[in-house]
């Protein structure tokens, strides 16, 4: 049997322009004789849908959808058509939904299939819009029987929760006794570093301890703060590769499940290059689907921003991003320099603003309520809010996204100005910390020095007070970026933490100066997801709540 894998990038609530690229794929894949054209989960309407789910009106829209599909199926009569959408458990209890796969193929429904696992840890909430599947069952078509699941149900194996399975029933294995002969699994999986590979290496389990060729589609782009890489693939029954799609880019390919895969064929992406590539689809695919084309950045003559500048000029195109620099006195000559060489040497608009003015003009309206005169951190704290004001205004003025440059270090910490140097509409590097923003610059640098290198060297600083550096406030970064890890992706306990050989009064501060700083994050712009726990949609800890550490 030929089938044709559709790794695409739908527009959540795009009904008409995700049919669209359905029907671009349908006419191609029956140009290819194929016998079946596989999409992504809940494709129709995009991942996620949220609460879109919830008005009537928006699932009748998706009823009347699925009618158009099934129409359109009559012009490719030969090609069966399976893709992902929301479907009414038609029963007066449960969530009244089901995340669902509808086979459809010469102008009929043929069968749909239920997601039977639900999962809820993490970035994904599906108890709260859907019901799990009652049934499960394989499906025959043209000659085999496919056993057709949809995301997390091909995600409950030993060897994946070491610790216990998250789930009491594996869909996998009930199809294979009920006798499926090809496994199918349409995905929805977001990006994070070194997914891709236990992605590739469960699907292979699968595969070969059933001995059933595999195929998975997982969709491709940004929607929000989740970025989804595709790499589509089949696997034979040996779990030997036969295709496996690029990252980041859509692409349509027909190929026979019958075929022998070849040892080899699958490689894992390098980690930087895949974190580049990952912000580069996440800013492109966030202006894109927000109605945006520009974007301004304030340039500090950091790494930070030079950093963000270069993602930007390479996801939207040098013409469309514009860097202001804005001194005050306190500014190093390198800050304005060092940004005026990187403008150039990328190509884009360039705009130097002193806020020295500005910032006399505040202290002078003052100082009548601050007799003291004593300058601290009210004081640094107005300049990067008058920076956040002139990056607004020229959002306002000529419609560009503002992209934030604090990475998730200063975030974790609340190194940064509420309403200043975090303002935007994008936080770009709020999941990438300080130790990976350097990999990146040097990814960018690794054939010419495009990040000038004193950028790079240069002690890295707020440039708020005379002399400061970041470490005058912060552990080095090689130490705190290793506790963060440990206290908010791994979920360590402060003792837990100090039990691996770190300085306990600093594993204290650092974890104490996370939760007092959950106020300042819930009011941050989004931030595009590229670790296993990254600050927003994935971590909802409590504001006003008190901590014993």
């Amino acid at each position: 049997m030929k089938v044709t894998l559709a790794q695409l990038n739908p527009v959540v609530g795009d009904l008409k322009g995700n049919i669209s690229k359905l029907e671009k794929a349908l006419t191609q894949a029956s140009g290819d004789s194929s016998d079946l054209l596989i999409l992504p989960e809940l494709f129709l309407v995009g991942y996620p849908p949220k609460d879109l789910l919830e008005r009537r009106w928006f699932i009748q829209q998706v009823k009347q959808a699925i009618e158009e599909i099934v129409k359109i199926s009559n012009s490719c009569p030969e090609t069966g058509i399976l893709f992902g959408a929301p479907q009414p458990t038609g029963k007066d209890t449960g969530k009244g939904l089901y995340n669902s796969a509808i086979m459809i193929q010469k102008g009929r429904i043929l069968s749909t299939h239920h997601k039977s696992l639900l999962p809820t840890y993490d970035v994904f909430d599906e108890t709260r819009y859907f019901d799990p599947a009652s049934d499960i069952h394989p499906f025959p078509f043209k000659g085999e029987m496919l056993g057709i699941t949809v995301c997390e149900d091909a995600w409950n194996t030993q060897q994946l929760w070491p610790k216990g399975r998250y789930y009491a029933f594996d869909p996998i294995e009930a199809l294979r006794k009920k006798g499926a002969g090809l496994f199918i699994n349409i995905s929805s999986s977001p990006y994070e570093m070194g997914k891709e590979e236990i992605r590739y290496q469960l699907i292979r389990s699968h595969a070969q301890r059933h001995k059933t060729p595999f195929v998975f589609v997982n969709q491709v782009g940004g929607n929000d703060e989740l970025i989804f890489d595709g790499r589509s693939l089949c696997v034979d029954k040996n779990g030997e590769p036969v295709t496996v799609f690029p990252a980041f880019i859509e692409q349509v390919q027909t190929f026979d499940i019958n075929t022998s895969g070849t040892p080899g064929l699958y490689t894992p992406q390098d980690k930087i290059e895949s974190v580049y590539q990952a912000l580069l689809l996440g800013i492109r695919d966030y202006l894109r689907k927000c109605g945006f084309s520009k974007a301004v950045i304030g340039l500090s003559g950091g790494i930070d921003s030079a950093l963000v500048c270069c993602l930007a000029k390479e996801a939207i195109g040098s013409q469309n991003v514009l860097g202001i620099s804005m001194p005050s006195s306190y500014s190093s000559k390198g800050s304005v320099e060092d940004s005026r060489e990187l403008a150039k040497r990328i190509g884009i608009q360039f705009k130097v603003i002193p806020i020295s003015e500005i910032y006399d003009s505040y202290l002078k309206t003052l100082e009548v309520h601050f007799p003291d005169n004593e300058l601290g951190i009210t004081e640094e704290n107005i300049q990067a809010r008058i920076r956040g004001n002139i990056l607004m205004a020229f959002s306002n003025k000529f419609g560009h996204l503002v992209l934030s440059t604090g990475n998730k270090s200063e975030l974790a910490v609340g190194y940064c100005t509420l309403y200043g140097d975090m303002s935007g509409g994008l936080s770009v590097l709020s999941d990438v910390p300080k130790t990976l923003v350097y990999e990146l610059a040097n990814y960018i640098n690794r054939e010419s020095e495009i990040i000038p290198k004193q950028i790079i060297k240069k002690p890295p600083s707020a440039e708020l007070r005379p002399n400061q550096v970041d470490q005058d406030t912060l552990p080095p970064y090689p130490i705190l970026d290793q506790i963060l890890h440990h206290y908010i992706e791994e979920e360590s306990s402060p003792d837990e933490i100090i039990g691996m050989g770190f300085d306990s009064d600093t594993v204290k501060w650092v974890v104490k100066t996370v939760e007092r700083c959950e106020y300042k994050r819930s009011q941050a712009a989004p931030g595009l997801k590229v670790t296993s726990k990254a600050f927003g949609v994935g971590r909802r800890m409590p504001i006003a709540a008190k901590h014993d550490f």
